[in-house]
């Protein structure tokens, strides 16, 4: 089986850019700030991903799909998911809104009616188990009491069945500062579940636009690159947040049951090199 990550797409609607900061200004100068087209990227892609051999059998999008959470966004994404011949799987980051993506994915049959985007995906070798740690109106994220218990019963249902579990926000800090301030709350909570559960092979986020992988609770926990714009790797403790245009990416989580789950790192378009 083949899972395909990709991670904070940031679509705005139809006929809008995206602004994001990039590196150059002086701290006490005036933002520098570049527009970007997130959808031609996402299309980029979606193209991408549908001309791999062998095909994924799933694509999963682990949070920020859009960058305001409103409905205009999410029907331009559907707009650009739409050509995928593998089905789609989402998850909320901090930059949406659980009503507007309930409705433009609702009709797909995987997420809940209500309460929390929280659900499991069962007709495939490797089980996935995605999370919401949505906080409306902040970037940080929660995995508070309700959605761990939640998780821990979904957990304890398949105990045989190896898994990977989705969601936006890292259970670690990264040495990027500016985005560690802005991370996961009780992430003792999510550890001490997932530790009494050894069927998890890996737990897939996004949010830090970049690839980023660190031991957790008897697991990998690890991030994706954006398909567009990556956050600087600057480790120098509290610099400005700035964005870098490298090459936008996706990972690729294979799963073979007699080797276990492997993570491939790839890029989106051709890179020739010097």
């Amino acid at each position: 089986m083949i899972v395909a990550q990709i991670t904070d797409t940031h679509i705005v609607a139809p006929g809008m850019l995206f602004r994001c900061p990039i590196q150059g200004a002086a701290p006490d100068a005036e933002r520098v700030s570049r527009q970007l087209d997130t959808a031609l990227y996402l299309a980029r892609a979606v193209a991408a991903l549908n001309a791999l051999v062998p095909r994924p059998d799933v694509v999963v999008i682990t949070g920020d799909l859009v960058d305001h959470g409103e409905p205009a966004e999410y029907r331009h994404l559907r707009q650009l998911l739409a050509p995928l011949h593998m089905p789609v799987f989402v998850i909320p980051g901090n930059h949406d809104a659980r009503g507007p993506l309930r409705e433009a994915f609702g009709a797909d049959g995987y997420l809940p009616a209500d309460g929390y985007l929280q659900y499991t995906v069962e007709d495939y070798p490797l089980r996935l188990v995605a999370l919401d740690t949505l906080i409306p109106g902040t970037h940080g994220g929660i995995l508070c009491a309700e959605r761990l218990a939640w998780l821990d019963a979904a957990l304890a249902a398949q105990p045989a069945r190896p898994t990977a579990i989705l969601m936006h926000h890292p259970p670690f800090a990264t040495g990027i500062t500016y985005m560690d301030n802005y991370g996961l709350d009780n992430v003792a909570g999510l550890a001490e579940i997932v530790g009494h559960h050894p069927q998890v092979e890996r737990i897939l986020c996004g949010h830090l636009h970049r690839a980023i992988d660190r031991r957790f609770a008897g697991t990998v926990a690890g991030t994706a690159p954006s398909t567009a714009h990556q956050i600087r790797l600057n480790l120098v403790p509290d610099p400005r947040v700035s964005f870098t245009f490298e090459p936008p990416g996706y990972q690729l989580h294979l799963w073979r049951e007699d080797f276990g789950l492997v993570t491939h790192t790839a890029f989106v378009d051709d890179w020739s090199g010097p």
